[in-house]
């Protein structure tokens, strides 16, 4: 773990003072889970729901803030039981699925989510002939309902793949009225107007935190550590950190504290458990 300079550290150190009214965001994929080729194989660390769990001893809150469909991160996760052994403990778990689109918590235990955004359909139809023209046939698609990701790490020189297929998707995306959401290997076309950003927002006001941390590891976390840096201009005690990854140093520069992956995002949580319990 590595603190970025002594205002990282005094940033800690006033997090987990405010402990008792904050909320902790975290991503899925790099943070909670380690990345995998094939991302219907994910799955959490083996510690997180002990970790979590721990956690929400001293917090008022747990938001796990993803790109994944909310059901897809529940099964990989075990976050139901997660959740419910949270909820024994008088605190909340959410879920913020497909960039803050879809919702669910440990009380409701139901999944809200809106209609499918229009175009996506004929997004679809059209997409196999830009990766052919584009000689990433072989590209894994992963139609996630309210979204369709695009994931290169399978193809042989994965890096390059992206690179290749970045501007005709965006283009592509353009002419349904859809948005590009880049990722580490991946990129996610989607309805605009959500992005984890606003999903932070929102939990900050519901539950009137005077805390927050988030913790993510790629491009596609930015929108949320630009929230999460507004709502330290006004006054909120927050730690942004970043899931180590060398592909992504933006996010890193970003970031108060560096960790290594989701080992290291579970270190960091356990040390605020125990700082935070005295």
């Amino acid at each position: 773990m590595e603190f970025r300079s002594r205002e990282g550290e005094a940033r800690y150190a006033a997090f987990v003072e405010q402990a008792a009214s904050a909320v902790v965001g975290l991503d899925f994929d790099g943070t909670l889970s380690p990345i995998v080729e094939d991302p219907d194989q994910a799955t959490i660390h083996p510690d997180a729901p002990d970790v979590l769990v721990g956690l929400a001893e001293v917090v008022a809150a747990i938001a796990v803030i993803t790109g994944r469909p909310a059901r897809q991160a529940l099964a990989l996760g075990g976050l139901d039981e997660v959740g419910r052994a949270i909820a024994e403990r008088g605190k909340e778990l959410y879920i913020f699925g497909q960039y803050g689109n879809e919702r669910w918590s440990s009380t409701r235990r139901r999944i809200i989510s809106p209609r499918p955004p229009q175009g996506l359909a004929s997004f679809v139809r059209s997409l196999p002939g830009v990766l052919r023209r584009h000689d990433a046939e072989d590209a894994h698609v992963e139609l996630k309902g309210l979204a369709v990701a695009v994931h290169t790490r399978r193809l042989p020189d994965a890096d390059a793949a992206y690179e290749r297929l970045l501007p005709p998707l965006r283009a592509l995306a353009e002419e349904h009225d859809l948005v590009v959401e880049p990722g580490r290997q991946v990129i996610e076309i989607r309805s605009g107007g959500m992005d984890k950003g606003h999903a932070v927002r929102t939990i900050v006001e519901e539950l009137d935190a005077q805390a927050f941390l988030f913790a993510g590891d790629d491009l596609g976390d930015v929108e949320a550590f630009d929230a999460v840096a507004r709502l330290r201009d006004e006054g909120l005690a927050t730690l942004l950190v970043c899931s180590g990854s060398d592909e992504q140093r933006a996010l890193a520069r970003l970031a108060d504290v560096v960790v290594d992956g989701p080992e290291g995002v579970l270190e960091l949580l356990r040390r605020i458990t125990k700082d935070a319990a005295g």
